[in-house]
């Protein structure tokens, strides 16, 4: 895949190979001869950078996205290089605080080093209406809809009051934090030894009994049942006291 737009070449061409290195490190002050070209030179790299991390970040319609390019650190020791080339890794997701890497292609010295960017990926989410406390179970009146950065922390923000309300907080959030599925307990649908109602779901068709919990039944996790006949399955836990087979 080529990874370099035209005016991310031409300013390569353009620009020396010491005043490139000097460029990516954010090194000393550039005369008024090198200021035009390394200012074209920044330019191509911040919008190559900006497009692979979009590129890759793949966020869903209606999400907006801001991108934030960084410098590398200035004491790295690097060779001059004529052709960098930007890239990520397959599949890489960027999000949040992470790295597109740099790599010299065609130099004295091959190198590689990565630069930080941060991906800001805003959308709808519930938050917190006031301070919370850690141990607060969640009541419609704490929650509200804002726009986050569904980027800037660890797992899944909630989007609905329903997988919100009578859970339990883990942690402090302040006013105006997204909830997510890392700050609240798993709502807990039954407990071990309880009657359940299993649902065996195949191609086409359902078929439903009964069976008792031989572990705790917490939402979204696999559970294991003993069914009426004696045999153990294993199911997810989708609601009260209700278990889901997949066939």
């Amino acid at each position: 895949m080529k990874s370099t737009t035209p005016l991310f070449s031409r300013a390569l061409r353009r620009a020396a190979p010491a005043l490139l290195v000097a460029l990516l490190l954010g090194a000393a002050p550039l005369s008024a001869e090198e200021a035009p070209a390394a200012q074209a030179l920044a330019q191509a790299f911040e919008e190559r950078a900006r497009s692979l991390a979009l590129e890759s970040a793949r966020p869903a319609d209606g999400l907006r996205v801001e991108i934030e390019v960084g410098r590398l650190n200035p004491r790295l020791r690097l060779a001059p290089c004529e052709q960098v080339e930007p890239y990520l890794p397959n599949g890489f997701k960027p999000w949040g605080r992470t790295r597109v890497g740099l790599r010299c292609l065609s130099g004295p010295k091959r190198w590689n080093v990565y630069l930080p960017i941060t991906v800001k990926v805003f959308g709808p989410a519930l938050v917190a209406s006031s301070a919370l406390a850690a141990g607060t179970v969640l009541a419609e009146a704490d929650l509200q809809e804002a726009e986050v950065d569904l980027a800037a922390e660890h797992g899944a923000v909630l989007t609905d009051a329903q997988q919100a309300v009578g859970r339990t907080l883990t942690r402090m959030v302040s006013a105006g934090d997204a909830l997510r599925s890392s700050n609240v307990r798993a709502r807990q649908w039954f407990a071990a030894g309880d009657t359940v109602r299993l649902v065996a779901i195949g191609t086409g068709f359902s078929v439903e009994g009964q069976g008792r919990a031989i572990s705790v039944g917490l939402d979204g996790s696999q559970v294991r049942v003993r069914t009426e006949s004696g045999r153990i399955v294993t199911g997810l836990a989708t609601g009260e006291r209700e278990v889901e087979v997949r066939l």
